[in-house]
């Protein structure tokens, strides 16, 4: 419970170094943050729950920031379980809270409990407020960001934005500061949040509007300071603009002969002087695969033919940017075969359903391994993806 809001609005969240997949598909070698706030005005107000994984240090930390206080008010922002996991712990400890939320909230509510609750429910729509005395609490829907009954809270007395998972990153507070939200936001924001830009959108255009100083999530770090790098960043994310002109060379070989051609490829690259990743889809974690398709302008996808289809690494990687509504991109084909070529067919395949992709008309197709004979073709793709 290091980081700190100010002297009326504490965090009272946990850290959890124990779980190797976030959503059972997600890899957080630095674990992953629940974030939920308190705070103590003439009323008292709890900003969100934790995972039940956590349960037993947020308790603490709850009953420690109370004292002797009883809690007046829990706002729901999120049904999602890691944020709502222990709402019916707060039942159980103040059987007296009343329970803010908006109608799609309570809906949701009891599919989540083992009893539907008999609390108070204070149901808020675009705009109501919440007086606790000096502070006071706005709220704004957020529908499908990345749930329907998503909504932000807005702190109108320290202007503080209370995000939901907007703004989250993976990784544990206690190894993770503001300082280095970058390096887990991106992935964070395509492989949970990426689907929905257009709602990402909207609510930026309610944020705009607000005076802003810091921004609480529910995952990561709490932002202060200048946070229009922060801001700036959800925009082109949201827009599925790319953050970097770079290639992302992928590659799902069987064994090791399109892995030798497409390391060869992301090595002429580099020579034309471009900024290259090279990432082997069967070894490397996808959801970082994922994230680098997002930031970079252009990617080259090499595989190898799979019993008369495209070898399934590379499948999901291609599912899952299309599941991520993946756009605005140009790609290079790489495909091998050893006798009936069909990935590069399969790939485009894919590709066509998507949105904005722009495929290179030069494709490499190497047969086995790759030979002498295949160097213009190598060239002509490598000039085609650099623009040079």
């Amino acid at each position: 419970m290091a980081m700190t809001v100010s002297d009326a609005i504490r965090y009272i969240g946990v850290d959890d170094l124990t779980i190797d997949l976030f959503e059972s598909q997600y890899r957080v070698p630095e674990g992953i943050s629940y974030n939920s706030y308190l705070i103590l005005d003439e009323k008292t107000c709890l900003m969100d729950t934790v995972d039940k994984r956590g349960t037993a240090e947020w308790e603490s930390n709850l009953k420690e920031a109370l004292g002797e206080r009883s809690l007046d008010y829990l706002v729901i922002q999120h049904m999602e379980p890691d944020h709502a996991g222990s709402v019916q712990r707060v039942l159980e400890l103040y059987p007296d809270v009343k329970l803010v939320g908006n109608a799609k909230t309570f809906q949701m509510l009891p599919q989540f409990l083992q009893t539907a609750p008999s609390n108070d429910q204070v149901v808020v729509k675009e705009g109501d407020s919440l007086e606790l005395g000096s502070h006071t609490l706005t709220f704004y829907m957020a529908p499908m960001v990345h749930w329907p009954e998503v909504m932000v809270s807005y702190e109108s007395t320290e202007k503080i934005l209370f995000s939901a998972d907007g703004f989250g990153t993976f990784g544990a507070n206690c190894k993770h500061g503001i300082e280095d939200w970058k390096l887990e936001a991106a992935r964070y924001y395509f492989n949970i949040v990426g689907k929905y830009g257009a709602p990402v959108q909207t609510l930026l255009k309610k944020a705009s509007g607000l005076a802003i100083e810091t921004i609480c999530p529910l995952h990561g770090p709490v932002l202060k300071g200048d946070l229009t790098p922060y801001i700036q960043a959800y925009d082109t994310w949201s827009k599925y603009e790319p953050q970097e002109k770079a290639i992302l060379v992928a590659c799902a070989s069987i064994h090791g002969n399109t892995k030798a051609a497409a390391m060869r490829i992301a090595e002429e690259l580099q020579a034309c002087g471009q900024k290259v990743t090279f990432m082997d889809l069967c070894r490397e974690d996808m959801s970082h695969a994922v994230e680098l398709a997002f930031l970079y302008d252009r990617t080259v996808l090499c595989a190898s033919t799979y019993d008369g289809g495209l070898f399934l690494p590379m499948h999901d990687f291609l599912s899952h940017l299309a599941a991520k509504t993946w756009q605005n991109r140009k790609v290079a084909i790489v495909e091998n075969g050893s006798w009936a070529a069909q990935a590069g067919k399969v790939m485009r395949a894919m590709l066509e359903e998507m949105k904005n992709i722009e495929v290179c008309e030069e494709t490499l197709t190497i047969k086995s391994t790759l030979h002498e004979a295949d160097e213009p073709q190598l060239k002509a793709l490598v000039a085609a993806i650099a623009n040079v």
